[in-house]
Parts: structure tokens; sequence; C-alpha cells
């Protein structure tokens, strides 16, 4: 589609979210070439704009894409896979994910990539923040991705995990593998790629590597993108190697800020609270990965109460932020054992904070349909069966849209999907090439 077609999307309840938070029944959005041109009537823009593309919404929701604030595209292969039970998260770690990143090929990180980046788009997230590792595959492995990304569609924010556990050599590679890809976003005229510097962990991070990724991302103007305390273990090793808490340590390197995403963040102390709070860094919750892992769950709401902006993510379990946010309620719900609890900031969890990340980000107001904005827009088979309004509109998401499948994605003005149909990526073909590919993969992760 070129940057001038219009694309009218009616028939439809609009809803707008952001400050303004309309609902507008029986309505519709222009877009015209990468932007919102006009939000309306359906009758009234259809005259407006008689040679406009339509997309007929059939009663849905027309609402603004999703955004997923923590992504592992790479762990893709790890469905079905097989290994060693693991009694606790070291575990887990040791026994499948770090073989699984070391067994994986350039052309394994390509498939690794397409596969959730199609289901995003299947499910409407529009956005991916996206942390990546694969230690036998480094230099230009964020490219590869870069690729994916710009060939499907989406917009994404991509960094290398930084580790020492793969040695000094890996170590060097994997910082410059981030400041080669920090200058590609940086040239990028997309809008749709952005650039984090990536750590794995404090436990698996020194002081001199942390000191060389927190000097090249504020050489690069951005942040830095690591898991903090999502097990005790992070914790425990952080004060005996240091004789500090993990988010001390990141304080005193330089490593907080705006512009820095603290991932789980989930045995922290008040103290570590209260630094995230006066540096301004985002923290984001990845509910389904913590309960599968066992980790703990995060004081999410205390956060919130603290002035913390708290982002949602998936962590790589699924693509589909429709399935993460309620989960993240019911685990609210669980934890606290009070149904009463945790509603408003869970969802706003998805549709204000995710977009303030990734808007912050990409120099975008993403995650709301105004005019001018980046038309980054779906459609939801939710036709609401009951009065929706303003005052409700988070009930309809949790308990309407995010129950319904997904019709329509657009990102930039591009339809990347209609019908539910994928336009820019061979669902079936991508499919067959990586259940092609990933029994080698297997085999290799077997060895390790």
């Amino acid at each position: 589609m070129s940057q001038t077609a219009r694309v009218l999307i009616g028939n439809g309840v609009v809803l707008t979210l952001g400050d303004d938070n309309r609902v507008i029944e029986d309505g519709a959005v222009l877009v015209e070439g990468r932007v919102v041109k006009t939000i309306g009537q359906t009758a009234a823009l259809r005259a407006q704009a008689p040679g406009a593309e339509f997309i007929d919404a059939h009663g849905g929701v027309i609402m603004p894409g999703f955004v997923c604030a923590h992504h592992h595209l790479y762990s893709t292969f790890a469905c079905g896979i097989s290994c060693a039970p693991s009694a606790n998260f070291v575990e887990i770690l040791e026994h499948l994910w770090w073989k699984l990143d070391r067994a994986l090929t350039m052309e394994d990180v390509r498939l690794s990539a397409l596969i959730p980046v199609a289901r995003a788009i299947k499910a409407g997230t529009t956005t991916l923040i996206d942390h990546h590792a694969s230690p036998s595959a480094i230099r230009g492995s964020l490219d590869c991705i870069a690729d994916v990304v710009l060939q499907a569609g989406i917009r994404a924010s991509l960094c290398y995990e930084v580790t020492d556990r793969n040695g000094a050599a890996g170590t060097d590679d994997g910082i410059a593998e981030s400041a080669a890809f920090c200058a590609r976003a940086r040239a990028d005229t997309s809008g749709r790629l952005h650039a984090l510097v990536g750590l794995h962990a404090g436990m698996t991070i020194s002081p001199g590597t942390l000191d060389r990724c927190v000097d090249l991302a504020h050489r690069q103007g951005t942040g830095l993108h690591m898991h903090v305390a999502e097990d005790q273990a992070d914790q425990i090793d952080s004060l005996k190697k240091y004789q500090a808490r993990v988010i001390q340590r990141l304080k005193a390197a330089g490593g907080l800020g705006r512009d820095s995403l603290a991932i789980h963040c989930i045995h922290l102390a008040d103290e570590e609270l209260d630094l995230l709070r006066e540096t301004d860094t985002a923290v984001v919750h990845n509910p389904q990965s913590n309960m599968n892992n066992a980790v703990g769950a995060a004081r999410v709401l205390d956060m919130v109460k603290r002035g913390i902006r708290v982002g949602l993510g998936t962590d790589g379990m699924t693509s589909d932020m429709k399935e993460e946010v309620r989960a993240a309620l019911w685990l609210r719900h669980h934890e606290h054992r009070d149904p009463r609890v945790g509603f408003v900031e869970v969802a706003e969890m998805l549709v204000k904070q995710n977009p303030a990340i990734a808007s912050r980000f990409f120099g975008a107001a993403l995650g709301r349909l105004a005019v001018g904005a980046p038309a980054d827009l779906i459609v939801s088979d939710h036709v609401p069966f009951t009065p929706i309004s303003p005052a409700n509109v988070l009930g309809h998401l949790l308990f309407g849209v995010c129950a319904a499948p997904v019709d329509t994605t657009i990102v930039d003005g591009r339809v990347l999907m209609r019908d539910q149909q994928l336009r820019t990526l061979d669902w079936v073909d991508i499919s067959r090439q990586a259940r092609a590919a990933s029994p080698a993969t297997w085999r290799r992760f077997a060895t390790l």
C-alpha cells in the first residue's frame, strides 16, 4: 500500500483509549498514509472518502493495537521440547533456556522470530519489545530479527542479551552486536525499529561488563533492558558478591532511568522500589512466566501506588497480550485473596503504561486513536452485547475484546491482516520451515 493510500475502517464501535477515551457507536477511522486522518461516524466518513479501501468491522470493536513490553522471540523452538526436570529457577535456566539459546543458528533466529511475530499480528499486538539471546550466532542476529520485523510490518524494540556466562568472547560479541544495532536503529527511516542495550541479569554480569553496557547505552542515547530479581538467586548472588541488592547495584552503575526497563522485579525490598520511583525506571510484569517458573508474584499494586510505571510483558510465553492481561488480573485476585483488587491497575498496564513506554521509545503517540497519531489499530470480533461507554471500557476490554479473536491488524497504515488472514507473512509456509528446521536444533540442544 502506498503512503498516500486511504483506508476506512467502519461499521464498528470505536474505542479511542488514551486521555480522550471516547466510545463512538457506528464509528469509523479514516487512515491516510501512515496516520489517522479522521475519526467519526461511518456514514459521514464514507461520504468524505468515497475512494478509500473500506474494511467492514461488522459491529466489532475498532481500537489501538496492543504493545508487548517484554518478549523473547528466540524461545519459539521450546514448544514441545524435552529437558531434565527442574526443581528451581536456576535449574530451569541451566536445563532449558541456556541450552536452547546456545543451540540456535542464524536460520533458527530468523524462524524463531517469524513465528511469534506472525502470532503477534494475529493477536493484535502491533509493537514488541524483545530481548534476544543466541550465543552461537551473535553477530548479525539483531539485523536478522529486524529484517523479519520490517517484512512483517510491526514495530519492535530489540536488544541482545549481554552476559558473562559464555566467556569473554561472548561478552565482547554481545556488546559489539548491541552497538551495531543501536547504530542501525538510529539510522532507520521506517519509524518501526528501536534499540535498547540488553543484559541477562545481575547474577551473570560482572561489574566491568555492567559498566561497559551502561556506558554504551549512555553514548547511544538509550537505556538498559535487564531481568531484575526474577528469583531470590539474583539477590543472593548480588549480596554475596557485591554487598548490595540488585537495584542498588544498578543505581550505582548509572543503569536506571526513564529509558531503562527492569523486568520482573519480584524479589525487591522497599528501598529498591524507592530507587525505581526516584529514577523513573519502568518495571515490566510477566505474570504467566512468573507462575510457570514458580518464582513468585511481583508487588505490582505496591509499585503502582508508589508511582512506578508498570508495564506488561509475556516473557516469550505468548505473543497475545489479551491472554496476558487476563492472567495478570487472576494472579492479583489469587495473590491478594481479594476479588476487589487490581482491576484498573492491571488493565492500565496494557492500555496506558505499555503505550507510554513504547511512545517514549518510538517518539510517537502509540496506544491511542487520535488525529495525526500513527495508524496502529485493530478490529476485534467483540461485538458489544451489553451497553458500552467510557466508564466501562475496561470491562469490555477484559471480558469482551480479550475473549474474542482479532479480525484485522494495521500498523503504520499498512494492513497486515484482514479477515484473520495474514497479508505480509505466509503462516503455513513459515510453520513448515520451522518444523523442518527445529529437529536439528533439538539434537544440538540434547548434546549441550
